[in-house]
């Protein structure tokens, strides 16, 4: 074994719907209230897992949280039996109950920010989990997916897994959404890019007008600080507020690195071309290499087909070969100047040099893509053997959860159907069984 990136997956969650809960995400508020598919959504994202597993790049899974949250609902003044709650908190109001039951944990590069062990002075890999104060529905994940980080890295010896940043606006946190690592090799030093969408204690610098910047200078200097990064490898970047006013909510909706390569779009960053240089400087210095920076104009990719192709959502991996692939939506061979621009990405010179295109639809219904569904984490050989074995992702494994999904998940799920009292019965089931086959307490968190 070497030192090398896992890509950890969420596996959607048997109450996957389209509640359209996430103010500035384009693609959720278009789906508001359409009938989902949860079984689909499940299947489509382990054929991704596998397809990723395949190219020969480690891959890994990471449970749903169990919903629906009832205990949410019983802290804000509901009582009664689990479906009583569920139908008094509708007559209330149906957000509530949308808020209950939602699965977008599924998106797993909200999970947490991660700075692997070759970049921290005490060389243990650190997790922070991402408060996610912005939305009340992502609000509710902070404490269950720290418990389960903690399940799967629970060696101290080798992982330092933080608890959230206070769940304040000033340190408002959307995870490794805003992160990228880029480096020569996994094992050597790298250059961390943090990006913000405001300087919430300085409100003369520009920020978003019609749209919530979700990430922090604030919560990205604390959680540099408290992974212990030098300065010297951090770089704290100012995400554009033209673009997050065009419905790039997060960092990876405009731009996605990797090793030694950075693709971004013209509307990325705040004073861009200052910017790349000061990145490709950074990376030279600590790496001894050059950085390959592939940047799209607004007139090749116009931000609104950013937006809905989600190109820069891509995964960009590195396969056995040493080559790098990207993973695309299927929507970037649907949209005309998505599907140009990556033509011209992949017969370039640059280390990319294929790209394959997988079916997303129902996460990119509502705003998720590759991208959105794997949180990268670098692992030495010592460190792969102290994790918790059990979410590494084999063909057994593999054909575990394909029976699992076809088990317990419906096929359509109406806006409706989340006040059937089968579901919960439902989903309490789905989720023993998970807990048996992941080795997870997921039951009890």
């Amino acid at each position: 074994m070497a030192t090398t990136e896992f890509n950890f997956d969420g596996l959607v969650g048997p109450t996957h719907n389209y509640a359209g809960l996430s103010h500035g995400n384009v693609a959720s508020i278009k789906h508001q209230h359409a009938v989902s598919s949860p079984r689909t959504a499940a299947l489509q994202g382990l054929a991704k897992m596998k397809f990723v597993r395949d190219l020969g790049i480690e891959q890994a899974v990471l449970p749903p949280l169990q919903r629906p949250n009832l205990s949410f609902l019983r802290q804000i003044g509901f009582s009664g039996s689990d479906t009583d709650i569920v139908q008094k908190a509708n007559k209330v109001d149906p957000v509530l109950v949308a808020v209950c039951f939602s699965a977008s944990n599924m998106w797993t590069a909200n999970a947490a920010t991660v700075s692997p062990s070759p970049d921290t002075p005490d060389n243990r890999l650190h997790l922070t989990p991402a408060n996610l104060t912005t939305n009340l529905h992502r609000a509710l994940e902070a404490g269950s997916t720290t418990a389960v980080l903690k399940s799967v890295f629970f060696n101290q010896d080798h992982f330092a897994v933080h608890q959230p940043l206070h769940s304040a606006a000033a340190l408002s946190d959307e995870g490794a959404a805003n992160h990228t690592r880029l480096c020569s090799t996994f094992g050597g030093p790298g250059l961390e890019l943090f990006v913000y969408g405001c300087e919430f204690l300085n409100r003369s610098r520009p920020r978003p007008k019609k749209f919530p910047a979700r990430q922090t200078l604030e919560s990205c200097q604390a959680l540099a600080r408290r992974h212990g990064l030098p300065d010297e490898q951090i770089k704290l970047i100012h995400q554009n507020p033209n673009a997050i006013d065009a419905g790039v909510f997060h960092n990876d909706v405009i731009s996605v690195g990797h090793q030694n390569v950075l693709l971004c779009h013209q509307w990325a960053f705040v004073d861009q071309e200052k910017c790349i240089q000061e990145i490709k400087s950074q990376f030279n210095q600590i790496c001894g290499a050059d950085l390959h920076v592939v940047s799209l104009s607004n007139d090749e990719l116009p931000i609104s087909d950013a937006v809905s192709s989600y190109l820069f959502n891509s995964q960009l991996v590195t396969k056995s070969d040493g080559n790098l692939a990207l993973i695309c939506p299927t929507e970037c061979q649907q949209n005309k100047n998505a599907s140009t621009c990556i033509q011209k990405i992949i017969s370039e010179t640059n280390p990319i040099s294929e790209v394959h295109f997988l079916d997303l639809r129902q996460s990119m219904n509502n705003g998720g893509g590759p991208a959105c569904l794997r949180l990268r984490i670098v692992l030495s050989p010592d460190e792969q053997a102290a994790m918790h074995q059990k979410v590494r992702l084999t063909d057994e494994l593999y054909h575990q959860l394909y029976e699992w999904v076809e088990k317990h998940y419906r096929e359509s799920l109406a806006p409706e159907d989340l006040l059937d009292p089968k579901i919960i019965e439902e989903s309490a089931a789905a989720f023993d069984d998970l807990a048996t086959i992941l080795e997870i307490p997921i039951n009890e968190i």
